[in-house]
């Protein structure tokens, strides 16, 4: 069962918040009406394949989502910054029949191809008994970011979200007596599947700030704390609103990878130690730091239950676990997805015939089962002067130096050493004056192997990044 919280009327004393998001509190039983209210109206329009929600941090998108889940309607979650073309794709790959609640006017939705409408009415109350729908039935189509050509749906079970939330439960400690707060968008598997899906599952009140500023997140009260590198990079530079985390039972980071520094810096101001976890659209989480073991920074944590991972050479021998060998990343579990959506040639590159996933990152495994993940194989893993050598242990060693702000390595071709790394810095306007390119190579070089030091650093005003602030690395290398 999905949602165990909302499979039964809600007795008037446990009738608390449910979910609070742009200013509006759900409680549970108007989660639990309002959501039965939209599958009934889904069940007897007879809509079966799948519907496109406009995924705005709203009430109307949580009662949309939840309500297409009771009903087994499959979800597409459509980003309300998304461009007309890209609102095509979503609607023309996922084969779309109908939007669930009507994107506002003069959206790019409104210039795509025309799909019904069935309203969504917050208000509305509906209190029949649903059916449970099959555990491997698609729960959603959501679509990667598209950073090798046009963005690929994968279709998620309910199978795979229900094993993904347990699993951090177990990992987490996390309960119905946490309340979580957030304000990451309702459109990724973070914001999503884990700050929203997995908040109605586990029974937690939910808190959506809207925007994830420090002082939001500081003013919500809460015990269980999501966010990226860049909001904890933000609370760690507001030392006021840092403390008032002090009061919080766990703080998690995740969607990529935080800097040591800002691992450091929340530790100094709020006591606690980040938890880091690593997974991505096809495989929902699969690694975690547990909340009652290490944490490590730069490091990702430990297998959910379920799950295997292995590190693979390029000659596809296995990787030792010594924690310094670097080899490709592949799992398998119950979260892991299964292939995309009408594309059965990149199906077979990802997916072994023995359900192992190649995750395109390239990581190190130590004794005891910690992962640490170097970064993508085809970005972040560096052949120089026959040597593999991982960009993030660099870029961490460079964010050390108290002038910089932000940084970035690649591999360059190089005739002589097949790659050369190439750094690119973003200094602190609070540091003063910039450093010069040599002293940050003498700095790396005092923390790394020589092999290691980049053989070029370049000072730029800024790194170039997505929507959920990560490095587009690929345009440095333009």
């Amino acid at each position: 069962m999905l949602f165990p919280s909302l499979s039964v009327p809600v007795p008037t004393a446990d009738d608390g918040p449910a979910v609070t998001v742009d200013g509006a509190t759900l409680r549970r039983s108007d989660l639990l009406g309002a959501s039965t209210a939209v599958a009934e109206r889904l069940l007897g329009l007879r809509v079966r394949g799948p519907v496109a929600v406009w995924a705005t941090p709203s009430a109307a998108t949580v009662v949309a989502i939840v309500g297409a889940l009771r009903a087994g309607v499959p979800v597409v979650p459509v980003p309300p910054d998304s461009g007309a073309a890209e609102v095509a794709h979503l609607l023309g790959d996922s084969g779309a029949q109908a939007w669930l609640g009507a994107p506002p006017e003069g959206t790019a939705a409104h210039e795509a191809p025309a799909l019904p409408t069935v309203p969504v009415r917050v208000h509305a109350r509906g209190w029949h008994h649903l059916a449970e729908p099959p555990a491997d039935a698609v729960a959603m189509i959501m679509y990667t970011s598209g950073t090798t050509g046009a963005p690929k749906g994968v279709p998620i079970t309910r199978r795979a979200i229900g094993a993904c939330i347990d699993g951090l439960a177990d990992a987490w400690g996390w309960t119905d007596a946490d309340t979580l707060v957030h304000g990451l968008p309702l459109f990724h598997v973070h914001g999503l599947v884990l700050g929203m899906i997995g908040a109605v599952r586990v029974g937690s009140p939910l808190v959506h700030t809207g925007r994830p500023t420090p002082a939001a997140y500081a003013a919500a009260n809460g015990t269980l704390y999501f966010g990226v590198p860049t909001v904890w990079s933000r609370i760690a530079a507001d030392p006021e609103a840092a403390a008032r985390l002090r009061g919080a039972r766990l703080l998690v980071s995740g969607s990529a990878p935080l800097p040591v520094p800002v691992f450091e810096r929340i530790r100094e101001l709020t006591g606690h130690e980040i938890v880091e976890r690593y997974g991505m659209t096809e495989t929902l989480i699969t690694v975690s730091a547990r909340a009652d073991g290490e944490r490590r920074p730069g490091w990702v944590g430990l297998p959910l239950s379920g799950v295997q991972t292995r590190l693979l050479g390029d000659d596809g021998a296995p990787v030792p676990h010594d924690g310094q060998s670097i080899g490709s990343l592949q799992i398998r579990g119950p979260m892991v997805g299964s292939g995309y959506l009408g594309r059965p040639e990149a199906t077979a590159e990802a997916w072994g015939a023995d359900g192992w996933f190649t995750t395109g990152d390239v990581a190190v495994i130590d004794g005891g089962g910690m992962h640490r993940i170097v970064g993508r194989a085809s970005t972040d893993l560096i052949k120089s002067g026959g040597f593999r050598v991982g960009a993030g242990e660099i870029e961490s060693a460079l964010l050390a130096h108290d002038a910089v702000a932000e940084a970035a390595v690649i591999g360059v071709p190089d005739d002589d050493l097949g790659q050369r790394i190439v750094a690119f810095v973003v200094v602190d306007p609070a540091a003063g004056a910039a450093p010069r390119p040599a002293e940050l190579v003498e700095f790396v070089g005092a923390a790394l192997a020589r092999h290691k030091r980049p053989r070029e650093v370049r000072i730029v005003p800024a790194l170039p990044r997505n929507a959920m602030g990560k490095v587009q690395k690929k345009l440095l290398l333009g």
